[in-house]
C-alpha cells in the first residue's frame, strides 16, 4: 500500500519530497502530471495525495475535483503544495475541500510535519501560510 502519492512536475522539487517522505518512514509513489495523478490514485489507493496546483495535461485543481467526486477515492487526504498562495488560490483549494495548503518554497520540516498530522492524526489541517 502506498502512503502518499506525489504529484509534483519539477524534477528537483519531486527528487526532494520524495527522498524527505521516504526517509520518514513512509512508502510514496509519484506522478509528474495530472492524468498520471489520477491513474495512480486509482491503481495505488494512497492514503494522502500531495498535490501541486499548476501541472502538465491535467492542473491539480481538476485532479482534485476528480478525486472528490469519486466513490472510491473522495475520502483520500489532499495535501495543497504550490507556489501560487494567493488567496484566490487558497479558497479554491477550501471550495474543493482540500484538506490541506502550503505554498513553496517551503520548510521540509513543515511538510513532513504536515503529513504526519493528516496521516496520524486524521484531522483536517488549517491553511497554512
Amino acid at each position: 500500500m502506498t502512503d502518499i502519492l506525489i504529484v509534483e512536475d519539477e524534477p528537483s522539487i519531486l527528487e526532494s519530497l520524495e527522498f524527505i517522505l521516504t526517509r520518514s518512514g513512509w512508502k510514496v509513489g509519484i506522478a509528474r502530471d495530472g492524468e498520471a495523478a489520477l491513474a495512480a490514485a486509482y491503481k495505488f489507493r494512497p492514503r494522502l495525495v500531495l498535490l501541486d496546483i499548476m501541472l502538465p495535461k491535467m492542473g491539480g485543481f481538476d485532479v482534485l475535483k476528480t478525486l472528490r467526486s469519486d466513490e472510491l477515492l473522495c475520502s483520500t487526504s489532499v495535501l495543497i503544495l504550490t507556489a501560487r498562495g494567493q488567496q484566490y488560490d487558497r479558497k479554491a483549494a477550501m471550495d474543493l475541500r482540500a484538506d490541506g495548503f502550503i505554498t513553496k518554497p517551503f520548510a521540509n520540516d513543515e511538510v513532513v510535519a504536515a503529513v504526519r498530522n493528516m496521516l496520524d492524526g486524521g484531522a483536517r489541517l488549517a491553511m497554512h501560510a
